[in-house]
């Protein structure tokens, strides 16, 4: 069954509502840390899991913080949720969290919204439109880790890094214009890139593997170490580049 109008609405609304409750929980401050954390984690978690049951009770469900259930496997149409992507930003009261709601057809995530609730932003396939255009050349990479095939990406670009917090918030800094792309290697699963994946290349921006490769989501491993996204302009330029520094390393 293809996806609906209705999808994407319902994405678009979950990720939002589910962002506002994040907000609301983190501005009554009743935990803080690590355990405010692990609350937005849980409630989060059980907002949109509870919701996508009852709303799309047909349809498979994969979700960053429950066991993953192989019913999924017999499901056309699966939801792929990561109720607080960016756990650590969101703890220390830093904007650049996220909250990501998918929808895959047969692997490809045809239905995606992304809210970035600390700047007021949802980003969905419900309105979809071109990338922002894009002055600089800065990459934006993992605050913690940056690649070594990014700063591959940089030194051919003439640009530079920029560490940002969860996945989300990167790749919507280049659907919005604010970074030329997006490269990541060391580690994701498919929870932190489906719902990025799914509207950057909406609004027309490249999305694949590090090696240029399509992403395909439901698979039985969930782990997807790598994730470029990018102005497609650039994109053979950025390739190339990855595969210099595979090459050379």
């Amino acid at each position: 069954m293809a996806a609906t109008a209705d999808d994407h609405a319902l994405a678009a609304n979950l990720a939002k509502t589910a962002g506002d409750i994040l907000i609301r929980l983190r501005t009554d401050a009743v935990v803080s840390g690590k355990a405010l954390g692990a609350l937005g984690d849980q409630v989060a978690n059980t907002f949109l899991t509870c919701a996508l049951r009852e709303l799309r009770p047909d349809d498979g469900l994969l979700s960053e913080e429950e066991a993953a259930d192989p019913v999924r496997f017999s499901r056309s149409r699966v939801w792929i949720v990561d109720p607080l992507d960016g756990t650590r930003e969101y703890s220390e009261g830093r904007s650049d969290w996220a909250v990501h709601v998918a929808m895959c057809v047969d692997g490809v995530p045809v239905v995606s919204a992304v809210a970035i609730p600390g700047e007021g932003e949802v980003w969905s396939t419900a309105e979809p439109a071109a990338a922002g255009p894009c002055a600089n050349r800065k990459i934006v990479v993992s605050r913690t880790r940056p690649p070594a095939e990014a700063e591959a990406v940089a030194k051919a670009l003439g640009g530079e890094l920029e560490g940002m917090g969860s996945a989300g918030a990167k790749t919507m800094a280049v659907v919005r214009g604010d970074v030329v792309a997006y490269v990541h290697s060391g580690g994701q699963y498919e929870w932190d890139s489906c719902a990025p994946a799914g509207v950057a290349a909406a609004f027309g921006l490249h999305v694949s593997r590090i090696d240029g490769s399509p992403l395909i989501y439901n698979q039985t491993d969930t782990y997807m170490p790598d994730l470029i996204v990018c102005r497609p302009e650039f994109t053979e330029q950025i390739l190339a580049a990855v595969r210099g520094a595979k090459v050379s390393a």
